[in-house]
């Protein structure tokens, strides 16, 4: 028996979601492109994404949370190389002190971009994950976190991803979860998501979304 689950009969069974998470200070949106969330070649799962991901971001932004924007930038001929319809955000995004769109070129959003130092400048310690692709981009960013201390929370609806050979994409989105281990906080619903502002105070009270 640990944190994640139990082994029964051969078969792990993992622990139910929380239904609950405390306060996060930040979003980190990750990939969120036109060329994954939009169009014939979205993820299976985008018309249902998009909305979470949308909802979360205003939540985030009400409560004066840090939010950031990572943006893939993908090889030439790819569906995300920059400056190609694809690469665009599928979100809104208004930039300024609270807000940041960041260019990436890694799995991993901390890799070679200010991310990290942008966070630890504005006192975040809890993160919220959200995204593509759930066992690529968005688990290596999440691990990139836990690596610097802090806390991730993920909601089971906030991320998604493709199919993978003969496995549907939920089952890839599913596992891809539970490979981090017990240490995120992995939450039913993103409706259950709280934001505050870095540093709490009278700015820093919780937002449901």
């Amino acid at each position: 028996m640990s944190e994640g689950g139990f082994v029964r009969g051969g078969v792990w069974h993992s622990v139910p979601r929380r239904e609950r998470a405390d306060p996060a200070d930040a979003l980190i949106l990750v990939d969120v492109q036109r060329a994954f969330l939009t169009g014939a070649d979205a993820v299976p799962a985008a018309p249902a994404l998009l909305p979470v991901l949308a909802g979360l971001l205003d939540s985030a932004r009400s409560a004066g949370a840090v939010v950031v924007h990572l943006r893939n930038d993908g090889e030439p001929g790819a569906a995300d190389e920059p400056g190609i319809p694809g690469w665009e955000l599928a979100l809104p995004v208004r930039e300024g002190p609270d807000e940041h769109v960041m260019a990436k070129a890694d799995d991993d959003g901390f890799t070679g971009t200010g991310l990290g130092a942008l966070l630890e400048r504005r006192g975040v310690g809890r993160v919220v994950v959200a995204g593509v692709l759930s066992e690529m981009c968005v688990s290596a960013t999440a691990f990139g976190a836990l690596e610097r201390g802090l806390a991730v929370v993920l909601p089971h609806d906030a991320h998604g991803t493709y199919g993978l050979d003969d496995l549907p994409a939920e089952v890839v989105a599913r596992v891809a979860e539970h490979a981090l281990g017990s240490d995120p906080e992995l939450l039913r619903t993103a409706a259950a998501v709280r934001f505050v502002r870095p540093g709490g105070g009278a700015d820093g009270a919780s937002s449901d979304s």
